[in-house]
Order: structure tokens, then C-alpha cells, then sequence
């Protein structure tokens, strides 16, 4: 391997009498010296008569003598900048010069330089509470501050122990013979090439210690007396700095996210981690553990008998193990939630929330899972509750980039900042999002109309069909959810009050495939037929005609279902003929979740009449939308106006545009389409070792598991259902339910879910039937 030559050349051979003489002739002090410890230089304490102590530091052969006055200008900038850190300030030689030059014994050159001994002791871990610890965070922030802005020819220079050249380190993975230790070490240096190596770029740089380890610290009465070893200095990404000091920390240590925390607090005083940084931060402490397991692999053969090369590589073992039994995902995550949310507030007390929540009235529905969860923060596929925890959100659609996106609160931010208004005013935002949408649909559904919820746009697109056909009877599924308001809550089965069924809504039966609806005969698209002409004709028993169809194009509340085109339209053709218009709710639906395009709907090869899109459109920003053709929106208005105060605000249109456009960059839709084939494929595996799966279904990222009782003729299991999401929630993982009977597990999450995370919810879900078993 190529290397910067320091770390492969032999440490210099002098004795202490040497070291005496060159004090004594160069720098005028007269002491008695003894070894120190160092990885790849020679260092030696200097004792005067006079009491004063120095270290005499005699550099590696291979060292570039401009990195040494690097150093010792790097360290003079410290103390010029912040005095009261104790950095040791190079004496000037005889000849003015603080870096000189010095013939070994054998004849090598080196260069050497003389630095004030400062008193104090080391300190191991364990001797370290959670302020102390808070307090090193500071200071290592301090330091890295002092030093923003420098720079310096040779602190461009490749050293190994930079993190960012940990790839260079690789080929020393082959002297680690354990076969599970190699197998953890490759996972490490896995999510290393393809979680930080792309960030690289993007992360703040500058030149950073690089080392301040407990090793490189002094203490005296209880803080830090000197900062030692500028020797790994290097120009890289400013974090670096903080898996360093971790993996000293951490030595010996369990309570990780405590130390962790306890650090980041006191880093973020002084400089605040950037989200992409915190993000990375569990990642990158693994990479050093990897890297100080490389160096010590490459280096140890050869120096056998230095035990400050040999000392680390078991430690760092132990941490690898620590993080890989919590799960690299998960650990990584909880470190990211303590880096963004330092010494924040304590939130009142769960059950004193709940208690207030009276305030909201007895109709809200309850809290979900067993244990309600109190949430603080989300971030792509994750979310925190008050104390910090992490949990992989694989249930809820509306945050369809991920959680608090940046170019999402970006824009919303910007735009806030400048205007917010309505559409009796011009303004682009609206106009150019009208025209993204109408492009992404298929010829024909040219107009669109904005409002604020799902809710509201299938209020909205209910109005339109009654208006068009003169009819006031729907259509829907037996068990669909499409809205809240009087009129949609009317069209949503899973709303209706028990016994109830409004007037004028007929229900047709969803295409359940696991217990052969819909193929009684040879033909589904026959059957489809004769159910839709089943349900136009309890309509007119009413005295009612079919004004609309309302269909989900994944079934989503009657237990998610994916039918074939054929028998979609078979459905759709019946409706049609007798006077329907078929609205398709991409509600749940939309914004390429089925991984095979923007729309739910686009697979059936039938052309809507209306289309509503809702939750995910804004990410949690109140925006939804109306589409149609020009004609049907002509018709309704030639009988009314229609307006919506907030529908179509510049803020609302600006975080809908930002979502298309992180769709589209991210390339999310092939993400739903690769990463939900992974998830299926995983769940249908686990549905082969536990018969309580009694079917896997869905397409993309909206997965439905059903849950039967075992030994039974498909009978739904719908308090294994709740068990299960509830046990999942305690684990880490949010999963939801749905379905008539509650028993089919709802995995519905962001978008930008990743391989590992799907590999969360098999793992995860995997342990939990486990445990029923057990």
C-alpha cells in the first residue's frame, strides 16, 4: 500500500544521553532525560535543577519537515487565539529556529523541537463523570475553532489516521483471521463507502487535531492541564474530530450514548453539529474503530513490542460489538438524535400530557400503540421521542422525502420569509406547480384546483360529479377510508357509525386475492362487472344514480390490495356505463409509492375522470390537489365559484414543488421499487418459518402482511396484529394496522427508506414472532 511514509518507518534510535546533548547545545537546557511512550516518534521528559520540565520530541525519519512547522504554527495560533488552552508553545533553538535538525546515532536525519512539560496526570475513562466529559467537548470544539481559518502547504499530506483516507486501510483486512470479526469489519467499511464517502464533499473542512485522546491530555485538579501531539493534524472534514475523542472516551466503557451525549452537549456550546454531520457521526465512529483495527493489523507484525500500537485494537472490538448489538442503523440514528438535540429542555412528563390531552375531547382518536409515544423530532426515515430514543418510521406516508427534509423546510422557510397569500393574486408558484402536476398526469387531465387536505379534495371532486352527472349516488369499496368531511365521511365504510350505512353509497368488495374474491368465475374482470352492477343496482332500489366511484388504487383501508388492470377495469367500464365518473384517490397512494410511477393509479391503464392527491403532496405542509379535464371543471363552473383561502398559498406550493423535486433528484420512485421488492421478498421469507403470516401483498413501498390464527382456515388474527405492533414500537421500529378485521400490518414508510432500514423492519419483525413463539 502506498502510504505517507510515516507510519511505516522505523521510530528513531536515540538514547537519553543523546537527547541530553542535544537540549543542552541547541535549546541551552540542562536536564536529565527519561523516555516517553509515542506511536512513530521519540519523545523524552526533561527534568532541570531548576524544576522546570521539557519534552524533547524527535520526529520519524519519514516526517516531512514541513509538517513539524505546521504543527508548531498551528499550535502558536491556538495559543495567540485561546490563551487559557494549554498547548505546548516550541521553545526557539540557539539559533532562533523552533524546528532544528538532529543526526541519530546511526546517522538519520530528524527533525526535533523542545516543548514545556506541563504537569498533571492521565486520566483513564472510568475517572470521567458527565460534566467532565461535557467539558472536553468544549474544549475540543475550542480547539478546532482556534484553528478555523488556518492553514498551512503540508496540511495537505495523507496520514492514515486521517479518517477520510480509511479506503487506503483496506487491504490490511485480510490479516484479521476471525471469520466474524471480518465479517463486522467488511460491514463497517461497507457503510463507510456508501454512506460517507459520497457526504465527503459537503462536510465542513478545515485542519483539526485529529488526536485529542485521553493519551494526549494531562489533568490537574480536575481540568485539563495540557493538550498534547498536534502530530495527526491533518486538512479534513471538521467531525472528524469527535470520533477521536470518542473512541478514547468510550475505552472500557457500556453507557456509549451517554458518553456521547454528554460530549456532543458540550461540542455544540461552541459549535453546533451541521444535520448531515450528526447523521454521519455513528458511522464515522465505527470507521475509526475500523481504521485503528487496520493500523494496528499492518503495523503490530512489525513492532510487536509497542504497546501503544498493540493496546487498541481489542478496544476497539469491543466497541464495534456495543454498536453492532444495538444495530449500525439504529446506534447511528440515536448518536444523530443527541448531536441535533443537545441539553434540550426536558419536555413535561408523559403521563402529565396525557392527563392535558382531556382538553382535546373524547371524539380524537386515541393514541397509538400500547405505550404512547411522545415525539420531538424527525428526520428522514426516523423520528425521536422526548428522551432521545430512536425509531425507524415505517408507517406513515405523509413525510414522503423523510421527515424535515432541508430542501423541503428550506423552501417553505423562503418562502414564508417573503409572502404568503392566496390564488385571487398572481403569483408563479401556484402556476408553475399546476403545470408540474398536470405534466406528470396522462393526456386528457389538464386542470387543476388546490385545497388544503385529502379531505377536502375528495370534498371537492364529490362536488364536481354530482355537478356533472346530476346523480347523487357513490360508489366505494367495503371498507375504504377517503376523507372526514360530512359528504366523504359519507364514502368512507371505515367511518361509519356501527350498524349504520348512509343513503345513496353502495359498496363493492375489495379484490382480495388471499381469500379468492372476485374469482368465483373463470373471468375477474366478469366478476368485477357483475359486482359494480351489483352496487349500481342497490343504488337505484334508492331511487339513486351513480354520480362517482371512489377507488384507492392500492385498497389501502380494506387491507392493501394490488389487483390486475383486467380487473380494474372491468370495475371502472360497469361504473362508467352506468353514468359514473371514476375518481382515483391518490391520497395514500400517490407520489410514487407504488415504485412504478408518480400515480397509483397510472397501472390499470384506465384513464380517471378526477384524480385528488393529498398528505404527502407538501410533506406534512397542508397542501392537496383536485385534477381533472377542463370540461368537468368547465361544467362545474358555469353553475358555482369555487375558492379556498389557503388552497394553493405560496408557502404550500413551495414545499409541493420542492417534494417533486426531491422525488425526482433522489430518484425515489426506483427507491420505492427496489428497496419495497426487498422488503416483500424478506417478509415472504419470514411468512415460510411463521404460518401466523398468512399472506404478503402490495406493490412498491405499501406492504401489507395479514395476520391469521394458526391452524385455522384463514381466520384473521387481529389481536396478534396489535400485539405485534405494539412489540415492534418497543423495539424501535413503527409499524400501523388496517383492514376491516385490524389484522393486516400496514408498512407504509418515507420514501427514502434505505436497504438497511428495510432489513430493520425484517429483523425486527422476525424477533417479534420469534418471541410469540418462545
Amino acid at each position: 500500500m502506498e502510504t505517507s511514509g510515516v507510519l511505516g518507518a522505523d521510530p528513531p534510535r536515540f538514547g537519553s544521553a543523546e537527547a541530553e546533548q542535544l537540549a543542552r547545545t541547541r535549546f541551552g537546557v540542562d536536564g536529565h532525560a527519561t523516555p516517553l511512550v509515542s506511536e512513530r516518534d521519540q519523545n523524552f521528559l526533561l527534568a532541570t535543577d531548576a524544576g522546570h520540565g521539557w519534552v524533547l520530541k524527535i520526529s520519524n525519519a519519514a516526517e516531512d519537515p514541513a509538517v513539524v512547522e505546521m504543527e508548531v504554527a498551528a499550535v502558536a495560533r491556538v495559543a495567540a487565539l485561546e490563551p487559557d488552552l494549554p498547548v505546548p508553545v516550541a521553545l526557539p533553538a540557539d539559533d532562533g529556529r523552533t524546528v532544528i535538525s538532529a543526526r541519530s546515532p546511526a546517522g538519520t536525519e530528524h527533525v526535533a523541537r523542545l516543548l514545556p512539560a506541563f504537569g498533571g496526570a492521565h486520566l483513564a475513562p472510568r475517572d470521567l463523570d458527565a460534566p467532565d466529559i461535557r467539558s472536553l467537548g468544549t474544549m475540543v470544539a475550542r480547539l478546532a475553532r482556534a484553528l478555523r481559518g488556518f492553514f498551512h502547504p503540508a496540511a495537505g499530506r495523507v496520514i492514515e489516521w486521517d479518517l477520510q483516507h480509511l479506503p487506503r486501510l483496506a487491504e490490511h483486512a485480510d490479516a484479521v483471521r476471525d471469520p466474524a470479526r471480518r465479517a463486522l469489519l467488511d460491514e463497517v467499511l461497507a457503510r463507510y463507502r456508501d454512506r460517507v464517502l459520497p457526504a465527503l464533499p459537503r462536510l465542513r473542512a478545515q485542519v483539526i487535531h485529529n488526536d485529542v485522546t485521553l493519551d494526549n491530555l494531562l489533568f490537574a485538579d480536575g481540568a485539563v492541564s495540557g493538550i498534547l501531539d498536534f502530530g495527526d493534524m491533518a486538512h479534513t472534514a471538521l467531525v472528524f474530530d469527535i470520533p477521536a475523542t470518542l473512541q478514547s472516551l468510550l475505552r472500557d466503557r457500556t453507557d456509549l450514548f451517554e458518553v456521547t451525549g454528554a460530549f456532543v452537549e458540550g461540542y455544540a456550546t461552541v459549535t453546533p453539529l451541521e444535520s448531515e454531520e450528526a447523521e454521519l457521526l455513528g458511522d464515522l465512529l465505527a470507521a475509526r474503530m475500523a481504521q485503528t483495527i487496520l493500523i494496528s493489523a499492518w503495523r503490530m507484525p512489525r513492532w510487536p513490542e509497542n504497546d501503544y500500537i498493540t493496546g487498541w485494537a481489542e478496544p476497539a472490538w469491543t466497541l464495534l460489538d456495543q454498536l453492532r448489538e444495538v444495530g449500525f442503523a439504529l446506534a447511528g440514528q440515536r448518536i444523530a438524535s443527541l448531536a441535533l438535540t443537545p441539553g434540550a429542555a426536558e419536555p413535561p412528563p408523559e403521563a402529565e400530557l396525557i392527563a392535558r390531552r382531556r382538553v382535546l375531547g373524547n371524539a380524537l382518536s386515541p393514541l397509538t400503540y400500547r405505550h404512547p409515544l411522545h415525539l420531538v423530532r424527525g428526520r428522514g426515515a426516523w423520528m425521536y421521542d422526548a428522551a432521545g430514543r430512536a425509531y425507524l418510521d415505517a408507517y406513515n406516508n405523509v413525510p414522503v422525502v423523510g421527515h424535515a427534509h432541508p430542501r423541503v423546510v428550506e423552501a417553505i422557510a423562503r418562502q414564508a420569509s417573503l409572502l404568503n397569500t392566496n390564488t385571487r393574486y398572481l403569483h408563479s408558484s401556484v402556476v408553475e406547480l399546476g403545470e408540474r402536476i398536470v405534466a406528470s398526469m396522462p393526456p386528457g387531465l389538464d386542470t387543476v384546483t388546490f385545497v388544503n387536505s385529502g379531505s377536502e379534495a375528495n370534498d371537492l371532486a364529490w362536488r364536481l360529479a354530482t355537478t356533472v352527472t346530476g346523480a347523487r349516488g357513490g360508489i366505494v369499496s367495503e371498507w375504504a377510508y377517503h376523507g372526514v368531511t360530512a359528504a366523504i365521511a359519507d364514502l368512507s365504510p371505515s367511518e361509519w357509525p356501527r350498524g349504520e350505512r348512509p343513503d345513496g353509497v353502495a359498496t363493492i368488495p375489495a379484490p382480495d386475492p388471499f381469500r379468492g374474491v372476485y374469482r368465483d368465475l373463470p373471468d375477474p374482470a366478469r366478476r368485477a362487472q357483475a359486482a359494480m352492477a351489483d352496487a349500481v343496482a342497490q343504488l337505484a332500489a334508492g331511487d339513486r344514480r351513480p354520480a362517482a366511484v371512489f377507488l384507492d388504487a392500492f385498497f389501502t383501508s380494506d387491507g392493501i390490495f394490488a389487483p390486475s388492470a383486467d380487473l380494474l377495469a372491468g370495475l371502472i367500464g360497469e361504473a362508467r356505463s352506468a353514468g359514473a365518473l371514476w375518481v382515483a384517490d391518490e391520497v395514500q397512494s400517490g407520489h410514487g409509492r407504488g415504485g412504478d410511477g408518480l400515480w397509483g393509479f397510472a397501472t390499470w391503464g384506465e384513464l380517471p375522470d378526477i384524480v385528488t392527491l393529498g398528505k404527502p403532496m407538501g410533506n406534512g405542509h397542508p397542501i392537496a390537489a383536485v385534477v381533472t379535464r377542463g370540461e368537468i371543471m368547465d361544467r362545474f363552473a358555469a353553475e358555482t365559484e369555487f375558492f379556498s383561502t389557503f388552497g394553493g398559498n405560496p408557502v404550500a406550493c413551495a414545499a409541493a414543488l420542492a417534494v417533486l423535486d426531491v422525488i425526482r433528484d433522489e430518484g425515489l420512485v426506483a427507491r420505492a421499487a427496489s428497496v419495497g421488492a426487498r422488503l416483500r421478498d424478506g417478509l415472504r421469507e419470514l411468512a415460510g418459518r411463521h404460518p401466523a403470516i398468512g399472506d404478503v401483498r402490495g406493490r412498491g413501498l405499501l406492504v401489507g402482511v395479514e395476520l391469521v390464527v394458526e391452524g385455522t382456515d384463514r381466520q384473521p388474527d387481529a389481536a396478534l396484529a396489535r400485539w405485534v405492533r405494539d412489540e415492534m414500537r418497543e423495539r424501535g421500529v413503527l409499524i400501523g394496522s388496517t383492514g376491516r378485521a385490524g389484522n393486516v400490518l400496514k408498512i407504509r414508510p418515507p420514501l427514502c427508506i434505505g436497504p438497511d432500514e428495510a432489513d430493520l423492519v425484517l429483523e425486527t419483525l422476525g424477533q417479534v414472532l420469534r418471541a410469540r413463539r418462545s
